[in-house]
C-alpha cells in the first residue's frame, strides 16, 4: 500500500474518532448537566410545599393568601409555556435551559430575600414577658400581660410599630420569587427531552429519560431531609440568642428557618445552570465550526430578493394556521371523550393539589405534630410507596396486556379502593382541644356553642385582660388558656420555656383537690387517643398512596387514543393549560379559603389587622379538609364511569391493546412522576397528576 494512502486513511480514522468523541462528550455533558437541573427543580418545588405553613406564620397572612403564593408557580409557568413550546426547539436549547435554571435560582433567592429586611420575628405581639432569672413575682389583679416582657426583639424594631409588622406586603417578594421559579422551570423538561430525542442513539432515549428521572429523585429526598432539618431551626438563627426563645417547634407560632431552604435550592439551581452555557447547540459539531456555508449565503441572497413575496406568503400561512388552530380546538371541545377526560382529571388533580398544599398544616393542627416531624414522616412514607405503586401499575399493564379500556378500568378500580380508604380518615379526626375562651367557658367547667365573644368568667373578670392576645398556657387540669391573665394567674417563677405560673384562679375552680393551681407556657399536648389515631392515619396513608399510584400513572395512554393523531399535541397542551389554570392556581386558594373558615383564634398586629390563624377547630378543619377532597374525588369517579361507558361504546370491536411504544410511555410516565416534586403525592389524590405533568412536557416537546 502506498504510504500516502495509509496516512490518509489513518487521518480519516482519527478524524472520525474525534467526531465520535466530540459527539459523545458533548451529549454526555448535556445529560450530566440536565441531571443536576432535574435535581434542582425537584428540590425547589418540595421546599416551597414544605415551607408554605412557615411562610403563612412569618408574614402573618391567611391560608387563602398562602395558597395564592403557592399557585404563583403555575402562573409563571403559564406565562412562558407557549413561547417555550413553539420557539424552544428553534433556538439554542442548552442555553435556554441554562437561562431557565438561572431564573429558577434567582427566584429561590428572591423568595428568601424578605427575611433579611423584615427585622426579627416577633412571635408574640400582644404579650411581653421577661421575668428575672430564678425569681418569683406576685402580682395583684392578674396584670401579668402588662407588666412582664420577654426581650425577643430590639427596641428599634418595636419603635417602628405596625409599619414593619410581619403581615406587611413583603410577602409579595415570595409571590414574585415563586413566579420567577415557575418561569425558569418551564424549559427544562420539554427542551431537555426534545434534545435527547434528537441526538441520542436510536432506541436509547427512553433509557436516558428514565435515568434522568431516577436521578431527579435525589431532589425530593434531599428536600424532605433539608425541610425537616430547617423546620427545627428557629427562623432568626444566627441573629438572636436562642436561649431567650420561649416557644418550641410544636407551638402554633413557631417559624423555622424557611429561608435557608430557598437559599440552598436557589444557589444549587444557579450552579446547575453554568455548564449549559458551554454546551453546543448541536453536539455533532464543534462550537467554533463555521455555521454558515457558501450555499447558505446564496440562499440568503435569494431570500432577500424575494422578501416581499415571502412576507405575503407568510401572512397567508399565519392566517391559515390561526384558522386551523380554532378548527382543531373546536374538534377537541366537541369530542365527548376528551371533554369528560379533561373534567375528571381536573377534579382529581385539584383534590390532590389542594390536599397536598395543606397536608403539613393538617398534621400539625390535627395531631399536634411539629412541622419537622410532619415533613420527615411524609418524606419517609411517600417516596418508596409511590415508587412501588407506579412500577406495580406498569407491571400489571405489561403482564396482562391490558387494552385501553382495561387501563381505564384499572385506574378506576384503584381510585375506588383509594377513595374507600380515604373514608377511614373521618373517624380519625381528633376532638378539638379544650381551650378556655374558645371551646370552654373561662372557668373550664362548661362547653360553649360558639368560640366568638365568649364572656369573661368571675375568675378573670377583674383582671383587666386583653382578650385578643395569644400567649397560651397549659393548666395542670389539662385545659389550655389563651394567656396567663385570662387564666387568672397572679405569680410566676422560672425563665423562658420553663416559666411556671401559680395561683391561677380559673384553674382553681375546676375542682382540683391538691390546690396546685399552676400552669406552664405552651398549649396542652394531644391526649393518647389522638396519638393512636395518628399512627393509624399514617398506616392508611401508606396503603392509600400505594393504590393511588398504581392506577394513576398510565392515563397518558388514554388521551393519545381518544383524539385524532394530528390533534395529540394540541390535546395534551390544552389539557395541561386547563389543569394548571383551574387546578394548580385555584385549588390552593379555595382550599385555603375554606380552611380559614375553621379558625377559632387569629393573631393581630399592632395596627389591629388580622394576621395568621393560631388555632383551628380540629373537628371542623378535618371535615372541611377531607370533605372537600372527597367531594372532588367522588365527582371524578362518577365521570370516570361515564368515561369508560362512552369509551367502550366507541372502541367496541376495535383493537385497543397498548403497543410496546405506548408501554414505554408508561414507564417514562412513572419515572417522570417521581421527579415532579412540586406536586409530589403524599396522600390520596395522586391519581392522574402524572398525566398533567407528562402531557405538558410531551406537548411542549412536540
Amino acid at each position: 500500500m502506498d504510504p500516502h494512502q495509509h496516512l490518509n486513511k489513518t487521518a480519516e480514522s482519527e478524524s472520525s474518532e474525534k467526531k465520535k468523541t466530540r459527539r459523545c462528550n458533548g451529549f454526555k455533558m448535556f445529560l450530566a448537566a440536565l441531571s443536576f437541573s432535574y435535581i434542582a427543580r425537584a428540590l425547589g418545588g418540595i421546599i416551597m410545599k414544605m415551607s408554605i405553613t412557615q411562610i403563612e406564620r412569618r408574614f402573618d397572612i391567611s391560608s387563602s393568601l398562602a395558597g395564592l403564593i403557592d399557585g404563583s408557580f403555575e402562573i409563571g409557568n403559564l406565562l412562558v409555556i407557549v413561547f417555550v413550546s413553539y420557539f424552544g426547539s428553534k433556538l439554542h436549547r442548552p442555553k435556554l435551559i441554562g437561562i431557565g435554571c438561572l431564573l429558577m435560582g434567582t427566584g429561590g433567592i428572591l423568595t428568601a430575600l424578605p427575611h433579611f429586611f423584615m427585622g426579627y420575628y416577633r412571635y408574640s405581639k400582644e404579650t411581653h414577658i421577661n421575668p428575672s432569672e430564678n425569681s418569683t413575682s406576685s402580682l395583684s389583679t392578674c396584670l401579668i400581660n402588662q407588666t412582664l416582657s420577654f426581650n425577643r426583639t430590639s427596641p428599634e424594631i418595636l419603635e417602628k410599630g405596625c409599619v414593619k409588622e410581619s403581615g406587611s406586603h413583603m410577602w409579595m417578594y415570595v409571590f414574585m420569587g415563586n413566579m420567577l421559579r415557575g418561569i425558569g422551570e418551564s424549559p427544562i423538561v420539554p427542551l431537555g427531552i426534545s434534545y435527547i430525542d434528537d441526538f441520542a442513539k436510536e432506541g436509547r432515549s427512553s433509557l436516558y429519560v428514565g435515568s434522568l428521572n431516577a436521578i431527579g429523585m435525589i431532589g425530593p429526598v434531599t428536600g424532605f431531609i433539608l425541610g425537616s432539618l430547617f423546620a427545627k431551626m428557629y427562623v432568626d438563627i444566627g441573629y438572636v440568642d436562642l436561649s431567650t426563645i420561649r416557644i418550641t417547634p410544636k407551638d402554633s407560632r413557631w417559624v423555622g428557618a424557611w429561608w435557608l431552604g430557598f437559599l440552598v435550592s436557589g444557589l444549587f439551581s444557579i450552579t446547575s445552570s453554568i455548564p449549559f452555557f458551554f454546551l453546543p447547540q448541536n453536539p455533532n459539531k464543534p462550537q467554533k465550526e463555521r455555521k454558515v456555508s457558501l450555499s447558505s449565503h446564496v440562499l440568503k441572497t435569494n431570500d432577500e430578493r424575494n422578501q416581499t413575496a415571502n412576507l405575503t406568503n407568510r401572512g397567508k400561512k399565519v392566517t391559515k394556521n390561526v384558522t386551523g388552530f380554532f378548527q382543531s380546538l373546536k374538534s377537541l371541545l366537541t369530542n365527548p371523550l376528551y371533554v369528560i377526560f379533561v373534567l375528571l382529571t381536573l377534579l382529581q388533580i385539584s383534590s390532590f393539589i389542594g390536599s397536598f398544599t395543606y397536608v403539613f398544616k393538617y398534621m400539625e393542627q390535627q395531631y399536634g405534630q411539629s412541622a419537622s416531624q410532619a415533613n420527615f414522616l411524609l418524606g419517609v412514607i411517600t417516596i418508596p410507596t409511590i415508587a412501588t405503586g407506579m412500577f406495580l401499575g406498569g407491571y400489571i399493564i405489561k403482564k396482562f396486556k391490558l387494552s385501553l379500556v382495561g387501563i381505564a378500568k384499572l385506574s378506576l378500580l384503584t381510585s375506588i379502593i383509594s377513595f374507600l380508604f380515604q373514608l377511614i380518615y373521618f373517624p380519625l379526626i381528633c376532638e378539638s382541644k379544650s381551650v378556655a375562651g374558645l371551646t370552654l367557658t373561662y372557668d373550664g367547667n362548661n362547653s360553649v356553642a360558639s368560640h366568638i365573644d365568649v364572656p369573661l368568667s368571675y375568675c378573670n373578670s377583674e383582671c383587666n385582660c386583653d382578650e385578643s392576645q395569644w400567649e397560651p398556657i397549659c393548666g395542670n387540669n389539662g385545659i389550655t388558656y389563651l394567656s396567663p391573665c385570662l387564666a387568672g394567674c397572679k405569680s410566676l417563677s422560672g425563665i423562658k420555656k420553663s416559666t411556671v405560673f401559680y395561683n391561677c384562679s380559673c384553674v382553681e375552680v375546676t375542682g382540683l383537690q391538691n390546690r396546685n393551681y399552676s400552669a406552664h407556657l405552651g398549649e396542652c399536648p394531644r391526649d393518647d387517643a389522638c396519638t393512636r389515631k395518628f399512627y393509624i392515619y399514617v398506616a392508611i396513608q401508606v396503603i392509600n398512596s400505594l393504590f393511588s399510584a398504581t392506577g394513576g400513572t398510565v392515563c397518558i395512554l388514554l388521551i393519545v387514543k381518544i383524539v385524532q393523531p394530528e390533534l395529540k399535541a394540541l390535546a395534551m397542551g390544552f389539557h395541561s393549560m386547563v389543569i394548571r389554570t383551574l387546578g394548580g392556581i385555584l385549588a390552593p386558594i379555595y382550599y385555603g379559603t375554606l380552611i380559614d373558615k375553621t379558625c377559632m383564634k387569629w393573631s393581630t398586629n399592632s395596627c389591629g389587622v388580622r394576621g395568621a390563624c393560631r388555632i383551628y377547630n380540629s373537628v371542623f378543619f378535618g371535615r372541611v379538609y377531607l370533605g372537600l377532597s372527597m367531594a372532588l374525588r367522588f365527582s371524578a369517579l362518577v365521570l370516570y364511569i361515564v368515561f369508560i361507558f362512552v369509551m367502550k361504546k366507541k372502541f367496541q370491536g376495535k383493537d385497543t391493546k397498548a403497543s410496546d411504544n405506548e408501554r414505554k410511555v408508561v414507564d417514562e410516565a412513572n419515572l417522570e412522576f417521581l421527579n415532579n416534586s412540586e406536586h409530589f403525592v403524599p396522600s390520596a389524590g395522586a391519581d392522574s397528576k402524572t398525566c398533567n405533568l407528562d402531557m405538558q412536557d410531551n406537548a411542549a416537546a412536540n
